[in-house]
């Protein structure tokens, strides 16, 4: 088993499998810094508890990963996170994510994550949990894969004009098709190992809509996250995990 994939192991099933909070500083620097929706967490001591409080949420949760890939310097996991909220009579939910990680040889440095949030609250709401996808067979014991920088210019150009409903890529829960008209992308990290890339990213925007939510023709910021497959210099499959649902909130908030 390569150190890296062993440390996401550690991080998947003995801190947020087992809610041990005394496992983090074993596998994080004290410095670890987290990218979440929006949201940074700069550090053990904001991340820890932050942590925590999902966990004590959702007393149980499971992380089920589905891909995994890693260069031996970075690493990107396609995952569904699925538990029982004691804030929602613990009714179940499943909902889907894409990490990608840093670390210095020994320890994580950085996490780039989305999680399908949007899919959560609606479980909650519904009391109907979606189901959880097939696991990856063997993901901590996947060998390192060189970068292909052609894959990551594929990737980064289709970022750029990249909806639901196209190239074979399947966006969050998939029940929900393009929520802006991207003029723009950001990216704040991308790796390749191999035919795959790991991305987050922000998408900028006409906003389209969403339900009660009318469109507005004024910029808009959609967080990304993704694991995709090139394949003859084009984006041929994977998933994206959009933060939309505080797309959907920042413009209810307008």
């Amino acid at each position: 088993m390569h150190p890296l994939p062993a440390l996401a192991r550690r991080f998947a099933i003995d801190w947020l499998g087992r809610a041990d909070a005394g496992v983090p500083p074993q596998i994080m620097v004290p410095g670890y810094q987290v990218h979440i929706a929006g949201v940074e967490l700069d550090g053990l001591a904001a991340y820890t508890p932050a942590t925590v409080g999902q966990l004590q949420q959702f007393p149980g949760l499971q992380l089920t990963v589905h891909d995994l890939v890693h260069t031996g310097e970075r690493l990107a996991m396609h995952f569904t996170e699925h538990g029982a909220s004691t804030r929602h009579d613990l009714r179940g939910a499943a909902w889907t994510g894409v990490a990608l990680f840093r670390w210095d040889g020994e320890r994580l440095t950085e996490n780039w994550t989305q999680e399908d949030y949007a899919a959560r609250r609606r479980q909650l709401a519904d009391g109907q949990p979606d189901v959880v996808g097939a696991p990856m067979v063997a993901p901590w014991t996947v060998p390192p894969a060189a970068p292909d920088p052609a894959a990551e210019d594929a990737v980064r150009a289709w970022l750029a004009t990249a909806v639901p409903g196209a190239d074979g890529v399947r966006w969050d829960d998939g029940r929900d098709g393009a929520l802006i008209e991207p003029s723009g992308v950001a990216v704040a990290d991308l790796f390749s190992a191999g035919d795959q890339v790991a991305f987050a990213a922000t998408q900028t925007g006409a906003f389209l809509g969403a339900g009660a939510v009318p469109a507005v023709d004024g910029p808009v910021r959609l967080g990304l996250a993704g694991l995709v497959s090139v394949a003859g210099g084009r984006v041929s499959g994977g998933v994206a995990v959009s933060d939309r649902l505080g797309l959907v909130r920042s413009q209810t908030r307008r």
